[in-house]
C-alpha cells in the first residue's frame, strides 16, 4: 500500500512541476510572481514526523499544494509490547483560492486527506492501553495566511476543519496480541493546523 501510496504522490509531484513549466511559457498563465513553493510544516516535526510540500500556481487566485507526513516509529519493544506510537503516512492535497494573488496573504482551500496509521496509547487520541491499526480519509475547509519574508521565502499558517473516516484494527498494547475489535469512526473537527516555511521559485 505505501508503494502505491508513493508512486501516487510521484505522479502527483510531477504533474505539479508540468503545470509550474506551463504557467511560465507565454500566453498560458500570467508569469508575475512565484510560480512553485517547496514547504515543510515546522510544528509537525515536533511529533517526529518527516514532511514536505509542494505547491504549484494554476492562475492569479488559484493554487494547487500537495503535502506528505511521514513518522516511521512504531513504538514496539523487545518484548513484542508496544509503548507510545504515532506512526502514520499522510497525504494532503488542497485547492486554494487566494483573495489577493497566489502565494500572498488571506486564502481558503479544499483539502482531502488521506491516512495509513498505526498509533498506540496516545491518550489525547482515545487510544491509551490500546492500539489502533487502520486507515482514514475525508474532505476538510481550511483559512491560511502567507507572509512575503523575502524574495524567496514565505511564512504561512493554515488551519482546517472537516470530516474524516476512520477504520481501524484495535489491539492489546501488552503484546502483539489478536484483534480485538474493527473500529469504524466518523470524526468532525480539526483537520488542519500548520506554521509553514516555504521557498519559492
Amino acid at each position: 500500500m505505501i508503494k502505491r501510496l508513493t508512486f501516487i504522490l510521484s505522479l502527483l509531484m510531477a504533474g505539479l512541476f508540468t503545470q509550474a513549466q506551463e504557467a511560465v511559457r507565454p500566453g498560458v498563465v500570467e508569469s508575475k510572481g512565484s510560480v512553485v513553493g517547496i514547504k515543510t510544516n515546522l510544528p509537525y516535526w515536533a511529533t517526529a514526523t518527516f514532511n514536505l510540500g509542494a505547491e504549484v500556481r494554476l492562475a492569479r487566485h488559484w493554487s494547487l499544494s500537495a503535502e506528505v507526513g511521514v513518522n516511521p516509529f512504531d513504538g514496539k519493544n523487545d518484548d513484542g509490547s508496544y509503548g507510545q506510537s504515532l506512526k502514520h503516512l499522510r497525504v494532503h492535497p488542497e485547492l486554494r483560492y487566494w483573495f489577493c494573488e497566489t502565494f500572498h496573504k488571506h486564502f481558503v482551500g479544499l483539502h482531502v486527506p488521506y491516512l495509513l496509521y498505526n498509533v498506540s496509547d496516545i491518550k489525547l487520541l482515545g487510544t491509551e492501553g490500546e492500539r489502533h491499526q487502520g486507515w482514514g480519509t475525508g474532505a476538510g475547509i481550511s483559512y491560511g495566511y502567507s507572509w512575503l519574508l523575502s524574495k524567496h521565502w514565505n511564512l504561512e499558517a493554515t488551519v482546517g476543519v472537516g470530516y474524516l473516516y476512520l477504520e481501524s484494527e484495535k489491539y492489546p498494547c501488552a503484546n502483539c496480541g489478536r484483534k480485538q475489535e474493527t473500529v469504524k469512526k466518523h470524526y468532525f473537527g480539526p483537520t488542519q493546523a500548520a506554521i509553514s516555511l516555504i521557498y519559492q521559485f
